[in-house]
């Protein structure tokens, strides 16, 4: 094998031999740069730009802290970090290829667990797929099942990811506005006070609708869809023929006594719901990038097909401490000692404190009731400072999160180092 491996590149070096290397080198370094042929494929198109590349950079530059994107600052529990420990150190099978839809320990344990919550008896060999992360298995499930002209129900406020998604596959995004309701006078309004218009909702089914997507707790508004909005998804998915994909990786992030209820569990839409979650998000891993889908075989049949056919597998050992962290959960859910319990607790009074410390600076606040986040009503300081720098499409909101990272720091700066 080696042999002919070698043999096979004598042959492809043979013509530079014969010529002077030199020369060859510049005609080819000049073919590549007058190249007049468009390089990116039109599936790009609109998408290159990306908040959390251009945010990233600014709070670098700025050494501010990053409040924006989903990730913990604390480490994850200690039962997590040994399963990664003896993942790493023990089986020195877990350095090489595990099965490629899932590392099986993995996904029998997510049939397990899941199937429970959901109602449902899974197959871990068909109803489960692990990916790189939640991110990848949303891609994988666009690719898999929006076509040219297929239409994308989205919520907003909405995750920034699904929007591309939708066009990189060819699909068209539809979008449809929760709105809020006026919060008493004097008090804060919550999260859930952003409401679905049903009858704007059942006005964006047409017969090119393919997807709904869901995504609940909300990210970036951090509410939890109830079961009477949930059902009415349901009943128009199901009255329309449609597709749901539902984005679920902040289940274990609800507070102030709020159940997540995943819509799959709902009757009528094991059969055409996709629920993905994340173990990132559940044991405050993120950097770990273990993701996955569940849903019926005849769904996740052609997501497999991209799976196969682009990353193929995941890392096995980093599937390997998941599978552990949910043994062990699976033997402590419910319980005090359980993590999913402890983790909304602890992350709730971290809430309370942001709530705090943002109403101090005057920011009206949502309260939310799941998710890592908050939304902030900047409308009196746009009443205020109308004409930030930016350009003149650019949403006022990224144009008052970048003066605020640049003229903050910089007053910070000069209170710091003092007069002269």
């Amino acid at each position: 094998m080696f042999r002919s491996a070698a043999a096979l590149s004598v042959h492809l070096m043979w013509p530079l031999w014969g010529r002077k290397a030199g020369a060859s080198l510049t005609r080819c370094l000049h073919q590549s740069l007058t190249m007049t042929k468009r390089l990116q494929a039109r599936r790009l198109d609109g998408i290159d730009q990306n908040l959390w590349v251009e945010f990233g950079k600014l709070t670098k530059e700025y050494d501010v802290v990053n409040l924006g994107q989903g990730f913990p600052d604390f480490s994850p529990p200690d039962f997590a970090t040994q399963a990664f420990q003896q993942a790493t150190s023990g089986n020195f099978m877990l350095n090489q290829y595990t099965r490629a839809f899932g590392y099986p320990p993995l996904t029998n344990v997510l049939a397990s667990f899941f199937g429970k919550l959901l109602g449902q008896e899974m197959d871990p060999l068909t109803n489960v797929l692990v990916t790189v992360g939640a991110y990848g298995a949303l891609f994988t499930a666009f690719q898999a099942l929006v076509d040219e002209g297929d239409e994308v129900i989205i919520m907003e406020p909405a995750f920034d990811c699904y929007e591309p998604m939708t066009m990189m596959a060819g699909g068209c995004p539809v979008f449809v506005t929760l709105k809020p309701s006026p919060a008493p006078k004097g008090k804060l309004g919550a999260s859930n006070d952003w409401q679905l218009d049903p009858a704007e909702l059942a006005s964006k089914f047409t017969p090119r609708t393919k997807i709904l997507v869901l995504n609940t707790p909300n990210n970036p508004l951090g509410k939890v869809f109830s079961r009477m909005e949930l059902e009415l998804v349901a009943n128009l998915c199901q009255q329309h023929d449609v597709l749901c994909i539902s984005d679920e990786v902040y289940q274990w992030l609800v507070y102030d006594g709020h159940q997540h209820v995943s819509i799959a569990s709902l009757p009528g839409m094991w059969d055409r719901t996709l629920t993905i979650g994340s173990a990132g998000k559940s044991f405050s891993a993120t950097g770990w990038k273990v993701g996955w889908v569940m849903g019926p075989d005849n769904i996740m049949k052609h997501l497999r097909t991209v799976h196969q056919n682009s990353i193929f597998h995941c890392p096995t050992q980093a599937q390997a401490a998941v599978a552990q962290c949910f043994e062990r959960e699976q033997q402590h859910f419910g319980q005090p000692s359980s993590y999913f319990l402890q983790l909304p607790q602890a992350m709730e009074l971290n809430r309370d404190h942001m709530i705090r410390s943002l109403q101090s600076v005057g920011l009206k606040l949502w309260i939310s009731q799941g998710s890592y986040f908050l939304i902030a009503d900047i409308s009196d300081f746009k009443s205020k400072m109308p004409d930030l720098p930016g350009a003149e499409d650019e949403p006022y909101d990224r144009r008052f999160a970048k003066w605020m990272i640049k003229n903050m720091v910089r007053e910070s700066w000069e209170k710091a180092a003092g007069p002269g």
